[in-house]
């Protein structure tokens, strides 16, 4: 295995993972809760339909056997460590094999699932596994004949039911799928969470591993190399919430280079000074212009922002270089400056997005970058400019982010009572999951 593994690592050495989750027991239970209706759906579908006569094993004549109700009893889902999950399910089948008999049997159905990731790098679920019994449960009959169970068994092809056990949950491989679907951040800047490997079964739960990928106008976009290997921590055992999710620091400071790659921090920021403000503090500004013009600050990135994660707060380090203009904002700036700003981060989820703000500036370094207007001490500049830099930097900065950013997730389900963590080098995001009412 390590031999055929070290083949795979020149092809794949750009991948590794930063981000994942863990879906714990009780989001195991929940998933085999909210499929019971579903399951019952399609049981009811596929052995009480009369018109389809492959369920029917032998003679093609109608079946003695009329089931007429069916009701799952039981359905539960657990954990196989190293290998996948067990399916279980109950159904009660109401079964009437003369005008004035019921009897109820109890068809139970037993399979081992495993994850498995196809050519396409999607996940899959398969069914490795499978045995069906039936056995009469109760009957209105006054005297049963041994018989009639096994009547029933040869005239229901439960075997039909094994073949698509998988189905009975709530459309996993669709669900599936729609894991590895583009979201947007920006219209130009789309994220897409990307599987390595088959799930990790353990006793714990289902642990994923994810590559983020960004894509900027329609352009996979190389990202900085993460300095160390992530992975998804354990969470711990008294847990009570469905998953975690886990968000490496690598995975913000990805966020932050896709976006600043498609343009997000070029702001256009308007200034309450004037060329005649100004020139009162530097005489050669009244020199460049005739009439009094409004002052406009134009951002260009210097170099890639970067997200630092520290116990309980996230801040963000931005490298900017703020052109100083006059008149419309594609005037000729006469003098620019190099900003280093340090700005805290809140983090916070609402449904299936992280919604994050730019708080307080905490620091600020600025220094002269180029000047026109001869030499600026770094005390002029940031009385001019800084209080016009703190102000509308986080404010633009949050009017691009304010749509949020998707979080991995599957189709129709939603996250609530959601908790945020913030620990060295990466988040931990405990939460619930939550079937969405269909509409339509």
């Amino acid at each position: 295995l390590s031999i055929f593994l070290s083949l795979l690592v020149p092809a794949h050495a750009t991948r590794s993972p930063d981000c994942g989750g863990i879906l714990s027991p009780s989001g195991l239970s929940y998933v085999a809760e909210v499929s019971k209706p579903h399951a019952e759906a399609v049981l009811r579908q596929d052995l009480t339909a009369p018109t389809v006569p492959d369920l029917f094993l032998g003679s093609p004549k109608p079946s003695r056997n009329q089931i007429n109700s069916v009701k799952v009893a039981e359905l539960s889902l657990s954990l196989i460590p190293n290998t996948g999950l067990r399916l279980s399910i109950d159904v009660d089948l109401g079964v009437t094999p003369a005008p004035s008999t019921t009897k109820v049997m109890r068809l139970s159905i037993l399979a081992d699932l495993h994850v498995e990731m196809n050519p396409e790098g999607n996940l899959e679920l398969v069914t490795a596994a499978c045995k069906p019994t039936l056995e009469e449960m109760q009957s209105t009959e006054e005297v049963e004949s041994k018989s009639s169970s096994s009547d029933v068994d040869k005239e229901i092809n439960v075997e039909k039911i094994c073949l698509e056990v998988s189905k009975l949950l709530l459309l996993p491989n669709e669900r599936l799928i729609s894991l590895t679907a583009q979201f947007p951040i920006t219209p130009s800047c789309q994220v897409q969470y990307l599987p390595l490997a088959a799930p990790v079964f353990s006793e714990q739960g289902i642990t994923i591993s994810l590559q983020t990928t960004f894509q900027v106008a329609g352009t996979a976009i190389p990202l900085p190399v993460s300095p160390v290997p992530f992975s998804v921590p354990e969470p711990v055992s008294s847990s009570p919430s469905h998953l975690t999710l886990a968000f490496s620091e690598h995975f913000y400071t990805s966020l932050f280079f896709a976006l600043e790659t498609a343009g997000a921090f070029n702001m256009t920021i308007p200034s309450p000074l004037t060329t005649a403000t100004i020139a009162q503090k530097i005489t050669q500004v009244g020199s460049l212009f005739q009439e009094d013009l409004p002052v406009v600050l134009q951002t260009v990135s210097r170099s890639s922002p970067r997200v630092v994660l520290e116990e309980g707060k996230a801040a963000l380090k931005l490298f900017l270089t703020i052109r100083v203009g006059a008149g419309s904002p594609a005037s000729q700036s006469f003098l620019s400056a190099n900003v280093d700003i340090s700005a805290g981060l809140l983090l916070s989820v609402a449904d299936t997005r992280m919604t994050i703000s730019a708080a307080v500036i905490e620091d600020t370094e600025l220094s002269l970058a180029a000047s026109d207007v001869g030499p600026v001490p770094a005390a002029l500049l940031e009385e001019l400019f800084l209080p016009t830099i703190r102000e509308e930097v986080p404010a633009q900065m949050n009017v691009v982010l304010s749509e949020g950013v998707f979080l991995p997730h599957v189709s129709s389900f939603t996250y609530t009572d959601v908790n945020v963590m913030i620990h060295k080098d990466y988040v931990l995001v405990p939460c619930n999951l939550e079937l969405q009412a269909r509409t339509g």
